[in-house]
């Protein structure tokens, strides 16, 4: 992790600042739901050693990748501090250097034919849905400046959770979620899963009419379905009460309409803390599938790459167990003149795999526009 390092996580009207790195944490987030866990005892760890340094409220920050049994990028870092975030001075598109070549992994016929193959093994693996995505890899003609993607994608999507994470190596993971995976403060807990999606549409009656399809649609609220429910019955057994609406709502990005479930909870004493919540409900049927450990199994069979990050967690802790932590996509990963970008798509039995195709792409346009590339 550079020692200079900057975190940058936005959410709502306030922006959290954190810079550089008093301690990292790489442990996996294994069995990281659990308070004697590895990662909890280590993240314990670094917070008393941070208080006994003079920091009144430490915080933790970074991602958790979309296995756990990778490595964590988590670090406690020298100063963190909220500021409202001022979307006006935003308002200007920053230059981008010109794209010189972009490949996608898997291609077309490659995502299909995965698609087809994931349905295709539902019935035997007792498989009711997977998440199944695409990587492309764009080179720039120079290299990119992180503020300036940042700047673009926060001005394309004011009202997503922004996120800038450095890495080793001179990396930055740089996001702009709609998905928060949970948020607690004090004893509430909140999730907000999305699942089953419309692309946007430039003619708003044609905007309109895309959006009445997804509400109306069976197989995306079958899809959504699977996500709430799992999120339910993970929770439930720390809450007091848990609210989960009957039916999903609509919301939209500059790229998408997606069904919403705002899920609110009262937890029961002694109350998890926000990361072990986070541990306990990833991967949801949002970025993995159902079942989880045979969904897991088909990613792994079919995907022609590792993960890493994307479909993972990122966000912030503090010392007191609040925090906020979202779903790592809309991302991309940055090495000076190098982006990779990441978009996934929900596969149930009656997916059609060029639609799914067509999904991957509407996707991947959020980390491309801010890019300059339509």
């Amino acid at each position: 992790m550079p020692v200079r390092a900057e975190f940058i996580f936005s959410s709502g009207s306030r922006e959290l600042h954190a810079h550089g790195v008093r301690e990292t944490i790489t442990v996996p987030a294994v069995n990281g739901d659990a308070a004697d866990s590895p990662l909890q005892q280590q993240v314990r760890a670094a917070f008393d050693r941070a208080r006994k340094a003079g920091m009144e409220n430490p915080v933790v920050v970074g991602a958790i990748p979309f296995d756990v049994n990778q490595p964590s990028q988590l670090y406690v870092p020298e100063t963190a501090a909220w500021q409202e975030a001022d979307p006006s001075t935003h308002a200007q598109a920053m230059p981008m250097p010109a794209l010189r070549s972009m490949d996608t992994v898997p291609d077309q016929h490659g995502f299909q034919q995965g698609v087809a193959n994931a349905i295709a093994a539902f019935p035997a693996e007792g498989i009711h849905k997977v998440v199944l995505s695409i990587t492309s890899r764009l080179h720039f003609t120079e290299a990119v400046p992180v503020a300036a993607l940042r700047t673009n994608l926060r001005r394309l999507n004011p009202s997503g959770y922004l996120f800038q994470v450095p890495l080793p190596g001179n990396i930055h993971l740089v996001g702009v979620s709609p998905e928060l995976l949970i948020r607690r403060h004090e004893n509430v807990v909140q999730s907000n899963p999305l699942a089953g999606s419309a692309r946007r549409l430039p003619d708003p009656v044609d905007d309109r009419a895309n959006a009445d399809r997804l509400t109306a649609s069976a197989k995306d609220h079958h899809e959504h379905g699977f996500v709430t429910a799992d999120i339910r019955a993970r929770l439930s057994p720390l809450c007091t009460t848990l609210e989960v609406p009957e039916h999903p709502s609509l919301i939209s990005t500059a790229a998408l309409w997606h069904l919403s479930t705002q899920i609110h909870g009262i937890l029961k004493p002694p109350c998890s803390n926000a990361l072990q919540l986070a541990c306990a409900i990833h991967p949801t049927p949002a970025v993995c599938g159902t079942p989880r450990d045979e969904a897991h199994a088909i990613i792994r069979s079919i995907e022609p790459f590792e993960r890493g990050l994307f479909t993972g967690f990122t966000g912030w802790m503090d010392a007191d167990g609040n925090g906020e932590w979202v779903i790592t996509i809309r991302c991309g990963v940055l090495k000076d003149e190098q982006l990779q970008i990441f978009a996934g798509a929900g596969i149930v039995a009656a997916s059609d795999p060029h639609a799914e195709w067509n999904e991957v792409q509407t996707k991947q346009r959020t980390m491309l526009r801010a890019c300059g590339i339509s």
